[in-house]
């Protein structure tokens, strides 16, 4: 599995972060290309995509990639607010203008009403794509050929973790709490919101040392810390350090454009 972080910001962006997206891919399907080549063109053709939120900045930073927006057809929502959701319609008018005849929007309940206002209010791009919307909660879906399970989070709206098997985790917007720290447990790689230093008096996400503390003693491979604000600047190291006085795994940042293979 390839996990790319197109944008790593927060509703605050900043011109080294966008807000959030991420594009998930999966390996190639066996036995598509020659030889099994992961490089191979025709297996490159045949990774399974997954849009991933779709905040604003997002569609830019996903056509930088060799994947490009053409390849992308379902997008899986963590939750509705603007910073997750802003490139959405773009993302449609980008297909179709393209000449893409499908999208797939996947989100918690209220992700139907969401798009159907959106095309309310720019309804000349209503019917350009075949479009399906679909909802889903805390349970296991499978969506653009991933087996997904979802959990709920601490946000201040209606949000949801997303695990992908045993290889990757995504937080979306949280508190930390044990119950997401178990629903990662196992996991090679967990993104988690990290939006704000210690010295931010902050509901709805986690600092740093919140974030540590949650996950002492935790199962989990690898830690990247996104949803970043503006606060954090000239902050990372000190970040890290406080989520490994608890934690005793790898801690990274995230940053846009970064790929990990998992």
């Amino acid at each position: 599995m390839r996990v790319t972080f197109l944008g790593t910001g927060s509703a605050m962006p900043t011109p080294e972060r966008v807000q959030t997206g991420l594009l998930v891919e999966s390996d190639p399907v066996a036995g598509d290309g020659e030889n099994g080549d992961a490089d191979d063109e025709s297996d490159e053709g045949r990774r399974r995509r997954l849009l991933l939120d779709c905040g604003s900045g997002v569609l830019n930073r996903l056509s930088a990639t060799d994947t490009g927006y053409e390849s992308v057809s379902t997008v899986l929502l963590t939750h509705h607010h603007l910073d997750h959701v802003a490139d959405l319609l773009p993302l449609l008018k980008a297909r179709w203008l393209a000449g893409e005849e499908h999208l797939e929007v996947v989100g918690p309940v209220g992700t139907k009403a969401l798009v159907d206002g959106l095309l309310d209010v720019h309804d000349y791009l209503d019917g350009r794509v075949a479009l399906r919307v679909r909802e889903v909660g805390a349970e296991s879906f499978s969506v653009a050929g991933f087996d997904v399970e979802g959990l709920e989070t601490r946000h201040s709206m209606p949000c949801l973790a997303y695990r992908f098997g045993d290889e990757f985790v995504f937080s979306g917007d949280s508190e930390a709490f044990p119950g997401l720290v178990n629903f990662a447990s196992g996991a090679k790689m967990l993104a988690h919101d990290c939006s704000f230093p210690d010295e931010v008096d902050v509901s709805n996400h986690p600092t740093p040392t919140q974030l540590g503390e949650a996950l002492s003693g935790a199962d989990v491979g690898r830690v990247y810390l996104t949803h970043l604000y503006p606060h954090t600047r000239g902050k990372h190291s000190e970040m890290i350090q406080r989520v490994e006085q608890y934690f005793d795994g790898d801690v990274r940042m995230a940053s846009d454009g970064l790929r990990v293979d998992i």
